[in-house]
């Protein structure tokens, strides 16, 4: 440091210092005021010349800076170019965003600051993986009119360990990634193979990640087992999704010193609410209880509470627990097991709300008038005492006045009443909001003794569903509003409205139905409400519900509120689940700042840290249900393995260019009518009005039709299953047996597929046929022909 050359120092000082202070014991300049100093010079600068001019002094301060821009670099707000020379990045010619792989070897850039994916051909893509983070150049347009990308620099890997079926050929291993977004097969040396062998499921750890000329290269480190064991599809998305299964040691070492129960000096400063008879409502399966509410009757309406876990004085921030629930972001449900945020003694135990023991717990109080409006709302810390766990088909039948229940239960009875009563109301409300609600079915599957597929059973919603929905959905509306009046940072979930070009192809959709949305250029939840409420007697409901809930975008977390345009809320968080989503966790922290009067400038996190943290959660959730969908899909392949020759009746789902896809009705599998299976005709494809139609027949396969259908084939590697159209079928098989037996008839035969005849005639026939060849034969050899 002694020998740096000095140049010019900044008489410009850090806004944000006092922040930093309060966060590092020895502070230096803010990434903000970092990106500003590159800004004003104009030219990029190595790591001397920018400590220089930010006047650091010390090797500490000069290592905090050099982590700080491998952090800005990791980040996508500055990129090191050859030189070593640090810049930002042009947002105009350089696109920092995340690599979304496609089956077929080539890709796409998602853009961090959002707008049109970058197409990435196979080249591109050769030294990348899915979902690697990158900076990307623009260097044009491509033969479809996509704007087209080259990789300029890898900001991220994230992918070190891939799943799949390990192969040899010739003394060299490799392993096929299960995941299809993976189209790079990774080299084993046979020194790395280990114990694996041929065909086994295997997870490899990649040791040279791919280049444009090098595949990627790894070694096995575990063998899942055989192709077909079972569990084996959970443990494969597992590892293929890079879902956090096993803890950290320092996670281990700081939960043993977590108690088993409450311990007293914790509920001091706390609202005692143990003589409230409170209750959990959940499913029968659940193992956390993250809520319990109460319900009872004021002269203008309800008061309401809602008792949520209180995670967050437990998980404090900064330790290791915290590291490692933001770095899951959210528990993944899978068909036979859990893979949880929190380790099992605060998921199952302390922070769970199980019956007749003291939990700490954050309350939100609200009155409620009765036309379903809130009046008032409060938030405060509480010790609660659970005193029942009821599950939601008993309160349903107790709502209808099912007798040994109503017994069992006599004293909550009342309350739950009371509930009822103002789900009623609530139920009202969602309505003259407006908010959208789409009619669809849940499965769950069940296993027998063998960890199989039994059977495959929608979940039916019933008044309990729907009444804990309404309670849950009034804190979180609540929690966000407390926030915003408060001024408080936090993070929000939020819902955009359609894109405008999902919107003109609905309504041009909408329009070959005679219908119309209403709203104009921005229609809101409700005017989607109203055409659902219009539709709701048509043979085609289904369809248009289909392509309604398609042109809608997809929920986010944000620190941005630009609220919730599916259930009509201007502001709206979750503040509901912190067992299982660490989004609900950073929720609570910010509300118990603004209880405390903290202002947003001595908050834990800054707005830019929340977005990023917005950003991880969003990407965590979306792994979670691909990695669920991945092991659905493999069961519900399996499920079908011994169906192949059987028909059955379903619904089609989704129409494509290549053939249309069909929901099977009763047991909600999914399989593809390829288009090549549609004979007799040549089929176009209508993507506006969600149909195929034929050239000559006229024949319209339309999203929401019903279909019958044989299953043709299953594939378990591609997780696909083949359907052909048995109605299709029956009829070519009779059409071929219609034309031969008019031949038959035309040639004087019997209406057998084949004529009748004798031993005489048959083996004077083959005589025939040995004679000919005899001919051909003697006019080869003598070069004649027969003209």
């Amino acid at each position: 440091m002694a020998n740096r050359k000095k140049s010019r120092r900044s008489s410009v000082k850090d806004p944000h210092h006092a922040r930093e202070a309060r966060k590092y014991q020895n502070p230096i300049p803010s990434r903000e005021f970092i990106m500003e100093t590159l800004e004003r010079e104009g030219v990029p600068m190595d790591m001397l010349s920018l400590a220089d001019r930010l006047e650091l002094v010390s090797e500490d301060q000069f290592e905090a800076l050099r982590r700080r821009l491998r952090a800005m670099q990791r980040d996508g707000q500055l990129v090191c170019n050859r030189n070593d020379n640090y810049c930002l990045v042009n947002k105009r010619d350089l696109i920092v965003g995340r690599v979304i792989g496609h089956a077929d070897g080539f890709g796409f850039l998602r853009p961090d600051d959002g707008g049109d994916d970058l197409y990435l051909s196979f080249k591109e893509m050769r030294s990348v993986f899915h979902d690697d983070r990158a900076v990307v150049r623009v260097t044009g347009m491509d033969r479809r009119n996509r704007l087209e990308g080259a990789v300029v620099e890898v900001l991220e890997r994230n992918t070190r360990n891939v799943a799949g079926r390990l192969y040899m050929e010739t003394g060299v291993g490799f392993v096929v990634p299960d995941s299809k977004r993976l189209s790079k097969d990774v080299i084993i040396p046979s020194s790395e193979i280990g114990v694996a062998r041929q065909g086994q499921m295997v997870v490899a750890e990649i040791l040279d990640q791919p280049t444009k000329r090098t595949p990627p290269i790894g070694r096995i480190t575990e063998v899942l087992g055989d192709h077909l064991g079972p569990g084996m599809e959970t443990d494969i998305a597992i590892r293929t999704h890079s879902i956090p299964v096993d803890w950290p040691d320092e996670v281990e070492h700081q939960i043993k010193a977590v108690k088993s129960e409450v311990v007293e000096p914790d509920k001091k400063g706390r609202v005692d609410l143990r003589h409230l008879p409170l209750v959990t409502i959940d499913g029968a399966d659940a193992r956390d209880f993250d809520d319990a509410v109460y319900c009872e009757p004021k002269p203008k309406g309800w008061r309401l509470l809602v008792c949520i876990a209180d995670v967050s004085h437990y998980v404090e921030p900064g330790s290791a627990l915290d590291s490692e629930a933001r770095n899951r972001g959210n528990s993944v449900y899978f068909p036979d097991r859990v893979v949880p945020m929190l380790p099992e003694k605060l998921s199952n135990g302390l922070c769970s709300i199980n019956p007749r023991v003291d939990r700490l717990c954050m309350t939100c109080e609200l009155y409620i008038d009765k036309s379903g409006m809130v009046t008032r709302s409060k938030f405060f810390p509480a010790v609660m005492r659970s005193h029942a766990r009821l599950i939601y088909d008993d309160v349903a039948a107790m709502l209808e006045g099912e007798s040994e229940l109503c017994k069992k239960h006599a004293k909550l009875l009342p309350h739950l009443h009371h509930l009822y009563q103002l789900y009623q109301v609530l139920l009202e409300q969602r309505s003259t909001r407006g908010a959208i609600d789409f009619d669809t079915t849940e499965t769950r599957i069940e296993f027998n003794e063998l960890k199989r597929v039994e059977r495959i059973i929608p979940v039916e919603r019933n008044d309990a569903h729907r009444l804990i929905e309404e309670c849950m959905l009034a804190a979180n509306v609540a929690a966000a509003r407390f926030l915003l009046r408060n001024k408080q940072p936090a993070l929000y979930r939020i819902h955009e409205g359609p894109a405008d070009e999902k919107l003109t192809d609905l309504r041009e959709f909408l329009g070959e139905l005679g219908l119309s949305l209403p709203g104009g250029k921005k229609p809101k939840a409700s005017d989607y409400a109203i055409l659902l409420e219009q539709i709701k007697e048509r043979a085609d409901r289904h369809l248009i519900q289909t392509v309604l809930l398609r042109s809608l975008s997809q929920a986010l977390y944000s620190s941005d509120n630009v609220g919730h345009f599916g259930l009509s809320y201007q502001a709206y968080t979750h503040f509901t689940s912190p067992i299982r989503r660490y989004p609900d966790l950073i929720v609570h922290r910010a509300l118990k700042h603004a209880i405390d009067q903290g202002s947003a400038d001595d908050f834990e996190y800054t707005k830019a840290e929340l977005q990023a943290l917005g950003e991880h959660c969003s990407s965590t959730e979306r792994k979670a249900d691909e990695a669920t969908r991945d092991a659905l899909d493999w069961l519900k392949c399996e499920y079908m393995q011994d169906k192949v020759g059987e028909t059955f009746n379903g619904i089609i789902t989704s129409v494509n260019s290549f053939g249309v896809f069909v929901e099977l009705d009763e047991i909600y599998v999914d399989g593809l009518v390829h288009i090549s299976a549609l004979h007799n005709d040549y089929y176009h494809y209508d993507p506006v009005g969600h149909r195929l139609t034929g050239e000559r027949t006229g024949k319209v396969l339309r999203l929401g039709d019903p279909l019958s259908i044989i299953v043709a084939s299953v594939n378990l590697d591609d997780r696909k299953i083949d359907f052909v159209p048995a109605k299709g079928v029956e009829q070519a098989t009779e059409a071929k047996r219609k034309s031969r037996r008019s031949r038959n008839s035309a040639a004087g035969r019997p209406e057998s597929d084949k004529p009748n005849r004798t031993e005489k005639e048959k083996t004077a026939g083959k005589n025939k046929k040995s004679g000919k060849k005899k001919a051909r034969k003697r006019r080869s050899k003598t070069g004649t022909k027969k003209t």
